[in-house]
């Protein structure tokens, strides 16, 4: 006959294993709600929205290098204005989602688009940037040391400098780091993603010296000036939707639909950075931690099923203005970007 202490850890451990279970049932529950609503969409919604805005990015470029070819301002200031948004596109928009996967079903083709955004475009090493965005960031977010973010945290500069000054360095800094990221990588690697980030400098600056005529210098000026152009809000979307959240330990974290409705945040729709960054960066980053896979026209659609259930089941779905994000780490910056972020535990859920 087993004992009462025995007894009980027996009870404890049964409602244990249920709540598991219902825990994994819910996921399970949500993925085969999302999975119905891609099989039912068409490869228009899918794929081909996504397609077409990362072609038109290109298609203006040429538009732009004649523009700055202009000796009238107005007409100069918005090639800087075109050239700036299409490298938004390509290289927010375009790199995420190749890092994904989510441009083609092939993985040949998949495999080519990562290099090419990542690698000719984004100046960065495509295997380094997606081990640490989705094989790290998505697989562990918000999981201390492992996907908390704290790669964006740079400690000793002052909140003024970090918030609206150093992000312009955002293109010098992208390359150095991806060199230091290519380490333990075996030279053929190396050597492809070096050849593929100066094809896609030195094709920038060809045009721009040939196409538009400029010198050297105002070359070398107006690439800084268009790579740098949505390098504010790239940093602050980076950090708004994470830090400040509940961080777990990788030792007791919670379950997966637990960790993702807890530990991301939307922010609300945004015409330029919804269209420059895409929708799983911004309006549906809940979405998009859920269900990675997606593309960005898939995550918006997938959007009023998503929040529809997690409020029917009584969890959270966290939304906050980019305003607000902005005045909370800017009164809070010690907390938030200098102190080591507490440990959140989920009581009745851990």
């Amino acid at each position: 006959m087993q004992s009462n202490p025995e007894k009980r850890r027996d009870t404890a451990s049964r409602d244990e294993a249920q709540a598991d279970a219902e825990r994994e049932t819910l996921m399970m529950e949500l993925t085969r709600l999302v999975q119905k609503s891609v099989r039912e969409s068409s490869w228009w919604e899918r794929r081909g929205i996504d397609c077409s805005i990362l072609t038109a990015a290109f298609i203006s470029l040429p538009a732009g290098f004649l523009l700055l070819g202009s000796s009238q301002t107005l007409y100069f200031l918005s090639g800087v204005l075109m050239m700036g948004v299409a490298h938004a596109v390509i290289t927010v928009k375009g790199t995420h989602l190749a890092s994904h996967g989510a441009l083609s079903e092939s993985p040949a083709w998949t495999h080519f688009w990562a290099v090419f955004f990542i690698e000719v475009c984004g100046s960065f090493s495509a295997r380094a940037g997606v081990q640490a965005h989705v094989k790290m960031h998505h697989a562990h977010t918000n999981v201390i040391p492992l996907g908390d973010s704290s790669t964006w945290k740079i400690p000793f500069l002052p909140r003024s400098v970090y918030l609206f000054i150093a992000p312009l360095a955002v293109p010098i800094i992208t390359p150095l780091v991806a060199i230091n990221q290519m380490k333990g990588q075996t030279p053929l690697l190396i050597l492809r993603t070096v050849l593929c980030v100066c094809l896609g400098f030195f094709s920038q600056y060809y045009l721009l010296r040939c196409v538009s005529g400029l010198s050297c210098s105002s070359a070398l000026l107006v690439m800084l000036l268009c790579r740098a152009m949505f390098s504010l809000p790239y940093i602050h979307v980076n950090i708004f939707q994470h830090i400040g959240l509940p961080m777990f330990s990788a030792t007791n974290r919670p379950k997966r639909i637990y960790q993702m409705t807890h530990g991301v945040l939307n922010l609300p729709r945004n015409p330029l950075l919804d269209w420059t960054f895409g929708h799983s960066l911004i309006s549906c980053h809940v979405e998009h931690h859920l269900f990675p896979f997606l593309s960005d026209n898939m995550c918006l659609k997938v959007k009023p099923l998503v929040s529809q259930y997690l409020k029917e089941k009584k969890l959270p779905y966290q939304e906050d203005a980019y305003i607000s994000r902005l005045s909370l780490f800017f009164h809070r910056y010690q907390e938030l970007m200098v102190f080591t972020p507490h440990i959140t535990e989920l009581v009745g859920i851990q």
